[in-house]
């Protein structure tokens, strides 16, 4: 399959064979065979996903395939499947399995359309636009309408949730889009899902893979560095005061539309929205993560958040209590019945922890958006709940992604999964890094922690972002510092006259910021988190990628305290165990957008003196890319320019300069 006359050299244009390709699809192929597990890093450009599929698609049996997002999900539908399937030449059937808030609900449709109580123009419009789509789609996945945003407001109101679906009960269920998605699931050989569905369904058993899993003898998660946070929030309990909100607004809508006469629907929902709103006066600021100690040592605040969820408590019980009398009247009061009794016993877990069964030890924290508060409830280890999830039916368990080790050490990764870190293997990317790319740290930054520090990052920046033309990513650790950094670049390009377009998150979507920055060829982007990883820019439009900071969590998060209170108590040091193999693979995710190809040139720039001051800075920069290494300007800038001096030499048609005379830049 992988041989340079084999069949992927014969039907995918431009396919190379690589080495560590060859390698990894021989190891997963082994764990199929002994239904065992297998931990895979593969360097950027190994081609992992096909290395994976081949094995996956000529064993036989059925095949789940989870990724870490629907934009990877759908690449891998759409794109890499159908590529292997054709040159493998087997009769494998696929399936797309998303959640089911990405599909259109009939009777949510038909109900918001009948309403006619929309907040905008825009939303009556894009209501229009999705009725039409109604009458062509076949899957009724909204990713199918790129006219309607996929933000919008209005989807909300024409998707169901678990709360909300009818189920059996729905006039529509022959029809539904999610029944059907989840029966061609069942049906087919390969399924693809996301990580959040996977999890979701592991313990809210709704999202239709409860009847896959049994049948699956690989499972292989693609983009694996996400499953441990994925899986923390899925085995966690998290109770949202919208959702109360959510609640009421079906109530008093069922119950003037079903029993009217039996109660003033409005009075009876009034004190639950009352206490729901009250709840997020508590607290000042929104964005904050709150542990119930640090609530409680504020008296104030600890006193207003203990009466406030008392009353709230006291409402949701007084309204279960109404709706049990009015359940018969209707299965739509009736539903609405059930999902009040089952926001009581989850708030009355998170109130009362200790007399809920728990599988692992647990913190409580408070999370505060702008319009509303989060109560989560979060196991501290998932390690022993994912190993029970994993026992029973033997079957391959495969993890991979560019990003999983320490220096080639998988012990942190491993420990927290409940996985054996032996099982593991690291594959080399393809890529020249020594050639190809520049670690850059400047000299003469002040330390992360001062107020001065991002205006810093800018003023070393400007030079290496006027040297490469723009065509550069600055990557924050928070948002504040993209607000920051935005506004110096701003008033700099403008002061300097440089016709540079600055694209800031928040602007548009990511997906559009990101085609934005494809198109202009000599943009800036600033963004936090979310730009960190699953970002592909390819070719002359990306050569500087600036990361302000080593991406350490704050300390005072209230899981991360909670955690290295623990490891402190067993003797161990939370800052070697946890805190530092985290912030090094999610720095290792940063580093990768940089060089995406064989072809791709450019600095990595990182503003964080720690890295060459710190005893721990080496072990960071050893599990890095072995890029060349500087702290000189002078260096970065002539690198840059020679980068950009061949991307125009090979616009004008000229042959690109050799990567040897690109390395005089780094004194080679």
């Amino acid at each position: 399959m992988f041989a340079e006359d084999g069949a992927f050299s014969t039907a995918i244009p431009g396919y190379r064979p690589r080495q560590s390709q060859r390698d990894m699809a021989c190891a997963v192929a082994g764990a199929i065979e002994a239904n065992g597990s297998l931990i895979v890093e593969a360097g950027t450009g190994t081609g992992k996903t096909y290395a994976y599929l081949v094995p996956a698609m000529l064993w036989g049996g059925k095949v789940i395939v989870s990724t870490g997002t629907k934009n990877l999900q759908d690449q891998l539908f759409l794109r890499d499947i159908p590529a292997v399937r054709k040159a493998l030449n087997v009769p494998v059937t696929v399936a797309l399995l998303k959640g089911r808030s990405n599909y259109v609900c009939h009777y949510h449709l038909e109900r918001a359309s009948q309403n006619g109580r929309l907040a905008s123009r825009q939303d009556a419009a894009n209501l229009r636009e999705i009725n039409r789509f109604l009458k062509t789609t076949r899957s009724g996945d909204k990713a199918e309408l790129s006219s309607v945003p996929e933000n919008a407001p209005v989807w909300q109101l024409v998707t169901s949730t678990r709360d909300n679906c009818l189920g059996s009960d729905c006039a529509y269920y022959k029809d539904c889009f999610v029944m059907q998605a989840r029966k061609e699931a069942q049906q087919a050989d390969v399924v693809v899902v996301n990580h959040h569905l996977f999890f979701a369904d592991v313990m809210l058993k709704d999202t239709g893979m409860a009847e896959l899993l049994p049948a699956a003898n690989t499972i292989i998660f693609d983009e694996a560095h996400q499953l441990p946070d994925t899986a923390t929030l899925f085995f966690g309990q998290t109770l949202s005061t919208n959702q109360i909100l959510e609640l009421a607004r079906d109530t008093v809508a069922e119950g003037l539309s079903q029993a009217r006469d039996a109660a003033d629907w409005a009075a009876v929902a009034a004190p639950v929205e009352r206490a729901a709103r009250d709840l997020r006066l508590v607290f000042r600021q929104d964005g904050a993560r709150l542990s119930v100690t640090q609530i409680e040592a504020d008296a104030d605040m600890g006193r207003q958040f203990g009466e406030t969820l008392e009353a709230l408590r006291s409402a949701l019980s007084d309204f279960a209590a109404v709706l049990e009398t009015q359940a018969e009247r209707a299965e739509t009061i009736e539903q609405c019945h059930r999902r009040a009794v089952a926001i009581c016993t989850q708030l009355e877990a998170w109130i009362a922890p200790d007399k809920a069964p728990a599988e692992a030890e647990s913190v409580r924290w408070v999370e505060v958006f702008s319009s509303a508060v989060q109560l989560h409830l979060t196991p501290l280890s998932i390690a022993g709940i994912f190993s029970k999830q994993r026992a029973g039916v033997p079957r391959a368990w495969v993890f991979t992604s560019a990003t999983l080790s320490v220096k080639g050490n998988f012990t942190h990764y491993a420990a927290q999964l409940g996985l054996d870190r032996e099982a593991s293997m690291t594959l080399p990317s393809p890529f020249d890094y020594g050639r190809q790319g520049l670690l850059y740290v400047p000299r003469d930054l002040p330390q992360p922690q001062s107020p001065q520090f991002t205006d810093a990052v800018v003023d070393a920046a400007l030079p290496l972002i006027e040297a490469s033309g723009g065509r550069a990513f600055l990557l924050c650790t928070t948002l504040r510092a993209v607000e920051r950094a935005a506004d110096r670049l701003r008033d700099e390009f403008e002061s300097r006259g440089w016709e540079m377009p600055l694209l800031v998150q928040g602007q548009a979507s990511r997906t559009e910021l990101l085609d934005r920055f494809r198109e202009l060829g000599n943009a800036v982007l600033v963004g936090s988190q979310s730009f960190w990883e699953g970002v592909d820019v390819r070719g002359d439009a990306l050569s500087l990628v600036i990361i302000d900071k080593l991406p350490f969590a704050p300390p005072d998060d209230p899981v991360l305290a909670a955690r290295m209170e623990v490891l402190q108590k067993k003797g161990l040091s939370p800052f070697a165990v946890h805190q530092l193999p985290h912030a090094i693979i999610a720095l290792k995710q940063g580093a990768g957008r940089l060089i995406r190809s064989e072809s791709d040139r450019g600095v990595l720039m990182i503003c964080d003196v720690r890295l060459v001051e710190k005893a721990y800075g080496k072990q960071i920069w050893q599990s890095l890319p072995p890029f060349r290494r500087s702290r000189e300007r002078t260096t970065a800038v002539e690198f840059l320019r020679r980068v950009r001096h061949a991307s125009k030499a090979g616009e004008a048609g000229s042959a690109t300069p050799s990567s040897d005379t690109l390395s005089e830049a780094v004194g080679e």
